[in-house]
């Protein structure tokens, strides 16, 4: 019954993005082939196979992080607080796929790293959310203390709990998002739940926009906010899981 229940759940979710999502692919992939054949149309010293080369070029350099700025290109996805974001976004297993190791080394490297970095990773989670819990008890026991409160002190605490970590962690960080990245409300909040959920999709990842100056505080902020955002989260998602259960 749990796993038809799981596959009818599964299923029910394709149908809906393929509703949603299939009638803008179709449309964004016909736009893109007119743009194509108007620009070979427009420029006769273009050749077809020349131009794929070109596109293909393009699309690989920007998974390596490098974009074309009028004559020169932009770099910077690799040095110290983009390799410092990388290396959360893999042991968190968020892997947002947007950037990657290139050189047979650093993938050798990736490998052991997220090996022995995953584990640190969940017993920090673990050890942090377990400080959560440990101080809504603590506060909970301190009010029934005070007001001779029972059952209201331990639901009033973990309603703070949620309405606080809601703020803090899925509410309040897309309105930084909109300002340094220029996103919608909407778009800072996907993100938000996208990230913090480890789903980590990649259409949208922080300080990757060349045409903007990101404070060099920024990365390592979100870096924070990622790591106490997942021991948030995953709190709620046991809850549910509980639920469920």
């Amino acid at each position: 019954v749990l796993l038809a229940a799981y596959l009818g759940y599964v299923g029910l979710g394709a149908t809906v993005l393929q509703a949603l999502e299939r009638p803008a692919e179709v449309q964004a992939a016909e736009h893109l082939l007119q743009e194509h054949w108007e620009l070979l149309a427009n420029h006769t010293c273009l050749q077809g196979p020349a131009l794929q080369r070109l596109i293909e070029g393009i699309i690989q350099a920007y998974k390596s992080g490098i974009t074309l700025q009028g004559n020169t290109t932009s770099l910077g996805r690799w040095d110290y607080s983009g390799s410092f974001f990388f290396s959360i976004s893999a042991i968190t297993t968020i892997g947002y796929g947007n950037l990657s190791p290139s050189t047979a080394a650093g993938r050798i490297f990736c490998i052991v790293f997220a090996l022995f970095g995953i584990p640190l990773n969940l017993v920090l989670l673990n050890e942090i959310g377990q400080l959560m819990l440990v101080g809504v008890q603590h506060c909970a026991h301190r009010l029934e203390e005070m007001f001779h409160w029972q059952n209201k002190a331990s639901f009033l605490m973990k309603t703070c709990a949620l309405v606080t970590g809601l703020l803090l962690f899925l509410l309040l960080p897309p309105l930084l998002f909109s300002d340094k990245e220029g996103w919608s409300y909407e778009e800072g909040f996907y993100y938000s739940f996208i990230t913090l959920s480890t789903i980590g999709f990649g259409d949208y990842v922080i300080g990757m926009n060349p045409d903007r100056t990101y404070p060099s505080w920024y990365k390592n902020v979100i870096s924070l906010w990622i790591l106490f955002g997942m021991a948030w989260l995953a709190l709620v998602i046991k809850f549910c899981i509980n639920i469920l259960e």
